[in-house]
């Protein structure tokens, strides 16, 4: 598996909002955990410096789930911007805790609450850096 990139501001603002979360009792131990491996395995680099095809905060995606051939468009967001209703997908939660920092085609195997799935990043539809949006 190749090691996951991330923006150093993104980084911050991530484990702030872990940070903030544990504070209110408002994010789960494991998701938590997860999240903060995700983080502390990741190539932290500055944001000009993301790949255009890399998953950033703020980035819409198109997903395919393998096992269900099921496919979705959403955007990962900081906790306090989450919208079921507009695919807006909090951090914390499973699916975009295992996409963040992965590639356009990249297959990814996660547990989330139906058990383990398998992701693939189909594309890209908007990524912060890429558009020039370095502090979103």
């Amino acid at each position: 598996m190749n090691k996951i990139i991330i923006s150093k501001l993104d980084y911050s603002r991530i484990h702030k909002c872990i940070h903030d979360a544990r504070q209110m009792n408002t994010i789960g131990i494991n998701e938590a955990e997860n999240l903060l491996n995700e983080l502390n395995s990741a190539k932290v680099v500055e944001p000009g410096d993301i790949p255009d095809d890399v998953v950033t905060m703020n980035s819409i995606v198109k997903i395919s789930f393998l096992n269900t051939n099921k496919t979705l468009r959403i955007q990962i967001v900081y906790p306090d911007q989450a919208d079921l209703k507009e695919n807006k997908i909090s951090i914390f939660s499973p699916v975009a805790t295992a996409l963040i920092g992965y590639k356009k085609a990249d297959e990814i195997e996660w547990i989330v609450p139906s058990g383990l799935t398998k992701l693939r990043i189909d594309d890209i539809i908007y990524q912060p850096e890429a558009a020039g949006n370095f502090d979103l």
